[in-house]
């Protein structure tokens, strides 16, 4: 989400620099307009936005700045603006957990050099449920009663809202720490099953956030969990190696798994290793002798396919948060949306 901030605010401050002529560096010719009108030539940045609580959001600026206008969209009320390098706003209505608002800020600092800013977020979720990644499919088929896409399986282990939740992929040097899915506001209780599909090939195929778990189509589309789609048909999830995990609005890993289907050489490239040192110290990835994941601390995926999947141990009721508790589940045996399949793949 913050890649798509920034780049939207880089187009708003250009914006704003052409338009007022007082927010560029140096004497370049807006510096100096900026000078003439009694400006300063450094440019004033918006960097951040958060909501801090489910009444409360954070805009976060280079120095201290007087909020000219502020507007949301949908409309919230607002009780209160705490100006200053961190303007504090604090809202009168009280939204579902995780849900998409759009804010649209016009400030100013002390030397009139003045900023305007268009910026998504969401609420703040503080009911995010516990769960596990329970199965991933690596692989798409292109099966006689349509494609099957690859797909991420959650399992909760508690009640609770998925909204503002992060999906996060760490598989190719172009998509590091690429934010593939972010859910809306959506309930959900202990023991349910969540599969992300990360493409879509069937145009029935629809985002299950209602009690309706009969909505959606596709050849991988359970009755039984909530479906969830990634428009297009780009794969996302890429072997020989990858990482998978869940973040919630602080950034804070809540699930995790590392895969490799090449054991001995995948640990060469940085993202990975980064990742794996990322994961250890946010407790939600290891290896099996408690250190930072190297090579062989990773799930063995070699002979993963379509329906031969990585899967998690559901019997294992206690998240060892290493490679011991995962397998491959046996061809013909994937599960989507389901419990997992217990027999095994024994490589011939």
């Amino acid at each position: 989400m913050k890649k798509v901030i920034y780049a939207m605010l880089s187009v708003c401050v250009a914006a704003v620099c052409i338009v007022l002529g007082s927010c560029s560096t140096g004497d370049s010719a807006a510096g100096a307009a900026a000078k003439l009108l009694g400006g300063s030539s450094e440019a004033l940045l918006f960097l951040n936005c958060r909501a801090v609580s489910e009444d409360e959001i954070e805009f976060e600026f280079s120095r201290p700045v007087t909020i000219k206008s502020l507007v949301f969209e949908p409309v919230l009320g607002i009780d209160s603006i705490e100006e200053g390098s961190t303007v504090k706003v604090r809202i009168n209505e009280i939204q579902k957990p995780g849900t998409g608002i759009t804010a649209e800020i016009l400030a100013e600092d002390q030397d009139k050099n003045s900023i305007n800013v268009l910026v998504p977020f969401r609420t703040r979720n503080n009911r995010m449920p516990k769960l596990v990644i329970n199965e991933i499919c690596t692989e798409y088929y292109n099966a006689k009663a349509g494609k099957k896409e690859e797909y991420i399986e959650f399992k909760t282990k508690s009640a609770g809202n998925l909204g503002a939740m992060r999906v996060i992929i760490n598989g190719n040097a172009n998509a590091v720490k690429q934010t593939i899915y972010e859910f809306s506001p959506v309930e959900v209780k202990k023991d349910e099953y969540v599969v992300l599909h990360l493409r879509t090939f069937d145009r029935s195929s629809r985002d299950e956030y209602t009690d309706n778990l009969n909505v959606s189509g596709g050849v991988n589309a359970s009755s039984e969990a909530r479906d969830f789609w990634i428009p297009g048909e780009t794969k996302l999830i890429h072997t020989p190696a990858s990482a998978v995990y869940v973040l919630d609005q602080d950034d804070k890993a809540l699930a995790a798994v590392m895969f490799s289907s090449d054991l001995s050489s995948w640990w060469a490239k940085d993202y990975l290793a980064e990742t794996a040192e990322f994961l250890f110290k946010q407790g939600a990835w290891k290896s099996v002798d408690g250190k930072i994941c190297g090579p062989a601390g990773a799930v063995n995926s070699a002979g993963a396919t379509n329906s031969r999947t990585i899967c998690r141990d559901e019997t294992i009721e206690e998240n060892s948060k290493t490679a011991a508790e995962w397998y491959i589940t046996a061809t013909s045996s994937a599960t989507p949306g389901k419990p997992n399949n217990s027999k095994r793949y024994v490589p011939k």
